[in-house]
């Protein structure tokens, strides 16, 4: 196994902690698998991936990804900064941007700056104008492995005024990747509002009260429970596909989601410092290529939890700024701590 980065070729990172494993690509700074064991002890991959390493390469589904400069979408693929426009390719319908068009983040190869038992530091410097983004972004992404699970920090900076958004693009089965679809996983988003969509995807500029809805996560309940109601925004996203506003402001990192899995009693506590996060319930992953232990993944045979800034933040002045300047550094941290749970109440508790 390659430790360092040589040119074009996947590289392969391996860091353990206890029972935890991670297994991490130089493209993409991607978090190929994830072990974690189970309430029985048993041990298995909880993250979607493929078998292929070649796969990797030009594929639109980000499995473990870092998604960047500007993860999720822009709409109409531009936004003016300081009274100057500035346009990305459009790759989402031929309309909008998403995930900052194509060979974005998680089509670059990173530098393996470090690595230890526990952890691995990845950089890699953007420049100025790459698919329209002004500013030389030099970003660093740091994987750790911790006792309960596996810790994300981002930190970039920039040379120019710029806008960011960089998240994690982990796609989670915590059956065990290839294990049928996340449908009766039980979930829990601490958010009373989200941002409804257009036909495109773009966020309107509101903000919905999920109270009545299928997006009312408050409450612990199945993802599959609400998913095939009558309901335009689960029209337009073919199930899940949208960001939700976290009651509790960004700034510090606290709880954004749990998510658990009554079979194997895994439970996952996501934490961020960001003020939203995307679920996405793999609404499109069917007939792809063969996932990492070999099985072909079926649609929500895995979900995203992508704490984020809104989409389409640089284009609506009511949200979140994303911008930053010269002098400043972004920072963004992100962890998946794992527990096992007998059920329902021990899980969220």
């Amino acid at each position: 196994m390659n430790w360092l980065v040589e040119g074009g070729s996947i590289e392969t990172v391996e860091i353990r902690r206890g029972a935890f494993r991670a297994e991490l690509l130089n493209l993409g700074a991607t978090l190929r698998r994830l072990d974690v064991p189970a309430r029985d002890g048993g041990i298995a991959n909880v993250t979607l991936g493929y078998r292929n390493l070649e796969e990797y390469r030009g594929h639109p589904r980000f499995y473990g990804a870092v998604a960047g400069r500007y993860a999720n979408r822009i709409g109409g693929a531009r936004f003016s900064l300081d009274g100057k426009e500035y346009r990305l390719p459009t790759d989402s319908g031929g309309v909008n941007n998403l995930h900052s068009g194509p060979l974005g983040f998680d089509q670059q190869f990173w530098t393996l700056k470090h690595r230890d038992a526990h952890s691995a530091i990845f950089t890699l410097v953007n420049p100025a104008g790459y698919n329209g983004f002004p500013g030389t972004l030099s970003v660093e992404t740091r994987y750790t492995l911790e006792e309960d699970g596996l810790y994300i920090a981002f930190t970039a900076t920039t040379d120019a005024a710029t806008v960011i958004n960089l998240t994690h693009h982990a796609y989670f089965n915590l059956a065990g990747e290839g294990h049928g679809t996340i449908l009766d996983h039980l979930l829990q988003i601490p958010a009373s509002r989200m941002t409804p969509v257009d036909a495109t995807q773009i966020p309107t500029g509101e903000f919905q009260d999920v109270t009545g809805t299928p997006f009312d996560f408050r409450a612990p309940k199945p993802v599959g429970r609400d998913i095939a109601l009558e309901d335009v925004q689960l029209k337009i996203g073919r199930g899940y596909d949208h960001n939700f506003v976290l009651d509790t402001p960004g700034g510090n990192r606290r709880r954004v989601a749990t998510l658990f899995d009554p079979g194997s009693g895994r439970v996952l506590d996501v934490e961020s410092n960001a003020p939203g996060v995307q679920l996405y319930t793999g609404n499109h992953l069917a007939n792809g290529a063969p996932g990492t232990g070999g099985a072909t993944y079926e649609a929500r045979g895995g979900l995203c939890l992508e704490p984020q800034n809104f989409p389409d933040a640089p284009n609506r002045p009511n949200f979140p700024s994303a911008r930053l300047d010269p002098g400043q550094t972004y920072r963004h941290d992100i962890a998946f701590r794992f527990r096992v749970a007998k059920d329902a109440n021990e899980a969220f508790g």
